[in-house]
């Protein structure tokens, strides 16, 4: 999260704090679109009351810092990225208990908000917010620097993401997987792909660019499945879930494997279809996400006379230009 506030223009984030579309598109994805889609898919797949609860759970969580990193990946609108994670997660000490109040009572009698860890919530809102501002503040005050933090992050993240997968395998095991119902996989299979096209929809009826519909794409997709798990944990026996505390990790495990197909098709039709290279490869001064132009000041010289551009929106010409006979 250090590494991905390197990656805000503080001019742009203020934009996107002045019209605040990031935090309508959070509220509108991630506490409208993905509870409805959990709901739906529980009870289109008829599953039982802890599994749809785990589901139900899952879809009512805030946007996880996976869609961040994902939009990273795929030059997506950062600056709207974060605020979208950022937002519904402050959004969620408040939605998330009614998301759960309206949908939870088709398979169980107590309240689920009565369970809510809002302790947990507050610790994954502090966990995001704290290292995003130090990272926003490097990069306006040292840039440099920040560039030197976003590549050491994405390299930590790497090796961090293959101990993850190597580390899932080796503890849930056959045994364990074999207690999850076949339906359980399809819905943990569908719900991160319906999230990903409602999301695009979303920002084509916005008609938002096409870098931020990425974005709102794999935010609306990409669930904190770590605040899932931790309110699974701390709000239902372990006797009662069962193999169901693990439908958070294999939403996780399907998320990641679907925004990395997403992520390669984007790639393979910038390379092959727009012939337009990676930004890193150009050469060129430009972050990951997108390019940052510098405007300079130029002067050129030619026989048509004097071009001076000293400022990024106004060309001055020479009014008495030598003889225009071409060359």
């Amino acid at each position: 999260m250090l590494g991905l506030g390197c990656t805000v223009e503080v001019s742009q984030l203020g934009e996107h704090i002045r019209r605040p579309i990031g935090v309508l598109l959070a509220l509108v994805c991630q506490f409208v679109i993905m509870p409805l889609v959990a709901f739906l898919l529980a009870l289109a797949f008829s599953l039982d009351d802890v599994a749809a609860m785990a589901v139900l759970l899952c879809g009512c969580c805030p946007g996880g810092n996976l869609s961040n990193i994902m939009s990273l990946l795929v030059h997506g609108e950062m600056n709207l990225s974060i605020i979208m994670t950022i937002s519904s997660t402050l959004l969620a000490l408040v939605l998330m208990p009614l998301c759960l109040w309206i949908y939870s009572r088709a398979w169980i009698n107590t309240p689920v908000v009565n369970l809510m860890p809002f302790g947990a919530i507050i610790l994954t809102l502090c966990s995001t917010l704290i290292p995003i501002g130090l990272g926003v503040m490097l990069r306006y005050r040292y840039t440099r620097v920040a560039d030197i933090v976003l590549k050491a992050s994405l390299w930590s993240l790497l090796v961090t993401l293959v101990m993850l997968f190597i580390l899932t395998g080796a503890m849930l095991g056959p045994d364990l997987l074999s207690t999850i119902p076949p339906s359980v996989y399809v819905v943990a299979i569908l719900m991160p792909l319906c999230g990903y096209a409602a999301g695009y929809g979303l920002a084509v009826l916005f008609d938002l660019p096409p870098n931020s519909r990425r974005s709102v794409s794999l935010e609306t997709g990409c669930q904190n499945v770590q605040l899932c798990t931790a309110i699974l944990k701390l709000a239902f026996p372990p006797q009662l879930m069962g193999g169901m505390y693990m439908f958070p990790l294999l939403y996780a495990l399907f998320q990641a494997a679907e925004a990395g197909i997403f992520i390669l098709a984007y790639r393979m039709y910038r390379k092959e279809v727009l012939h337009k290279a990676d930004p890193m490869v150009d050469g060129e001064d430009t972050d990951i996400t997108y390019q940052r132009f510098h405007d300079e000041d130029i002067d050129f010289d030619s026989s048509y006379g004097a071009v001076t551009v000293s400022d990024p929106n106004t060309i001055m010409l020479d009014p008495c230009p030598p003889d225009p006979t071409p060359v």
